[in-house]
C-alpha cells in the first residue's frame, strides 16, 4: 500500500479519497466536476496509470480512479479473496457509496471485465464505454475461445500459466518491488524514454513486501486456475448497454491483449462503436500515447 500523502515528486498530486464501503481502505481520486469519468486500471497498474487522463479531462468532467483492492493506496486485506468477481462487488459497493450515476467507464487491461461487470449489474448506472487496450467481456458466445486463443500467443499469459503448472508464480509476483519493471515491459509499453526513477518508483511502491501482493498475484492465479467468474448480463442489461455511445482505444503493438482477438469482441458488444487502433503503441497505452488518448475521449465525450 502506498502512503497516503505519496505524491511522487509531484507527478500524482491529487487529493486522496477513501471508502469503506466495501470493507476495506478503497482509495480513489475524484478531481473536477460535471459528468463523471470512471476509469478503471489493470494489472499490475494502479490510479497513476491515468495520471495524465486526469490532468486533461478534469477541467470539464469529474474523473474518479480508484485503487483495486491490493493496489496502489488501497489497503491489501489478508482475508480477502482477490478474483474478478470481488473486484465486481468491490466498486459496485463504492460506486453506491459516492452515489455515481451518469458514468462513463474508462477501462485499462482487467478494468475492462470489472467495468463491464458492473454495466451488467447497473447498467442504469452507466453512459457511455471507452476501452484503452481492455476487454470488454459481456455475455459474448464465444469469449471463452477468445480469452484461449490470446493466451496461446500472448507471453505473459503463458508464463502465468508455465510459472502455476511449476509452482513458481508466487515465488515471483512476491517479489514485484524488485521485479516491477520486466512486469511491465513484459506485457508491453514501447516508450521507453518514460522510465525514470520517479515513474518506476511509483509503480514499485505498490509492492512493498510480500504480503502487499496479493492484488497482482491473485489477478494472475484467477487466470491460472480458472477462479474468475465473467459476470453475465441479463437480456435487457445486454440490449441497453450495447445502444451506449461507446468508443476503443487500442495500442496496436500490445503483446498482452491482441487487438485481433479483442476488437472483434468489443464490436460483439457494440455494434455501433468507434475504434481507433494506434500503431507503435503498446498495452500500456495511456503510458505511450497520453497525447493521442486524452483528445480522442476529450472529442469523444462532445461528440
Amino acid at each position: 500500500m502506498i502512503p497516503t500523502n505519496a505524491t511522487f515528486n509531484g507527478s500524482f498530486p491529487f487529493t486522496p479519497h477513501y471508502s469503506t464501503a466495501p470493507g476495506f481502505r478503497m482509495h480513489y481520486v475524484d478531481e473536477g466536476s460535471g459528468e463523471p469519468l470512471l476509469c478503471l486500471h489493470g494489472e499490475p497498474t494502479w490510479g497513476y496509470l491515468f495520471r495524465n487522463i486526469i490532468n486533461q479531462l478534469a477541467g470539464n468532467h469529474r474523473v474518479i480512479v480508484p485503487d483495486h483492492m491490493g493496489f496502489g493506496k488501497s489497503e491489501t486485506p489478508p482475508d480477502r479473496s482477490y478474483w474478478l468477481q470481488d473486484h465486481i462487488d468491490n466498486l459496485e459497493k463504492l460506486i453506491i457509496d459516492l452515489d455515481l450515476r451518469g458514468i462513463t467507464l474508462v477501462m485499462h487491461d482487467f478494468g475492462g471485465p470489472v467495468g463491464m461487470g458492473l454495466a451488467a449489474r447497473h447498467p442504469d448506472r452507466i453512459q457511455r464505454v471507452i476501452s484503452i487496450n481492455g476487454p470488454t467481456p459481456f455475455g459474448q458466445p464465444d469469449l471463452a475461445q477468445t480469452l484461449q486463443t490470446n493466451a496461446q500467443e500472448s507471453p505473459w499469459f503463458q508464463w502465468i500459466l508455465a510459472a502455476e503448472a511449476a509452482g513458481r508464480l508466487e515465488q515471483v509476483l512476491n517479489e514485484l518491488h524488485y521485479n516491477i519493471l520486466s512486469t511491465l515491459k513484459l506485457n508491453g509499453f514501447e516508450q521507453n524514454d518514460i522510465i525514470t526513477d520517479t515513474w518506476l518508483d511509483a509503480y514499485r511502491s505498490a509492492f512493498p513486501t510480500p504480503a502487499q501482493t496479493l492484488g497482482a498475484l491473485g489477478w494472475a492465479k484467477g487466470v491460472a486456475t480458472g477462479a474468475h467468474i465473467f459476470e453475465t448480463p441479463s437480456d435487457a442489461a445486454r440490449k441497453k448497454i450495447g445502444q451506449l455511445p461507446a468508443m476503443a482505444i487500442w495500442g496496436s503493438a500490445d503483446r498482452t491483449l491482441n487487438g485481433k482477438y479483442f476488437l472483434p469482441l468489443f464490436r460483439s458488444a457494440f455494434p455501433s462503436g468507434t475504434i481507433h487502433e494506434l500503431p507503435g503503441v503498446g498495452h500500456y497505452s495511456p503510458e505511450d500515447a497520453p497525447e493521442i488518448i486524452g483528445p480522442l475521449i476529450r472529442q469523444f465525450l462532445v461528440s
